[in-house]
């Protein structure tokens, strides 16, 4: 499922992004490092960090978004960062386990 079609399903926000990659999973997690060496290509990552390094992970394991859950910031330079990779963002208010649940039951 393409992300701006799951993300409308579930409310998400857009922060940056077209968000027209392909969503063929979901990982949750905010220990960079392990969502680096974890996280498959294409997935949905959850996380509540919002900087510039979360940028550079996604980007690094080609996700096809990351969404920023439980009303976490996504600072500045992060969004600008993402911009310039080509990064698709969103934001929800949701926890991670409750977004997590959504696009499992979507996308399986």
């Amino acid at each position: 499922m393409r992300v701006s079609e799951l993300a409308d399903k579930l409310g998400w926000k857009r922060a940056c992004g077209e968000g027209e990659g392909e969503a063929n999973g979901c990982y949750c997690g905010d220990l960079l490092s392990w969502v680096m060496a974890k996280a498959p290509a294409g997935s949905v990552w959850l996380t509540v960090m919002g900087n510039v390094n979360c940028v550079a992970v996604a980007s690094l394991r080609d996700l096809a978004c990351v969404v920023i859950t439980e009303g976490a910031p996504l600072d500045e330079a992060a969004l600008a960062r993402a911009q310039q990779q080509g990064v698709t963002i969103y934001t929800s208010d949701r926890s991670t386990y409750d977004c997590a649940a959504a696009v499992s039951g979507i996308i399986g």
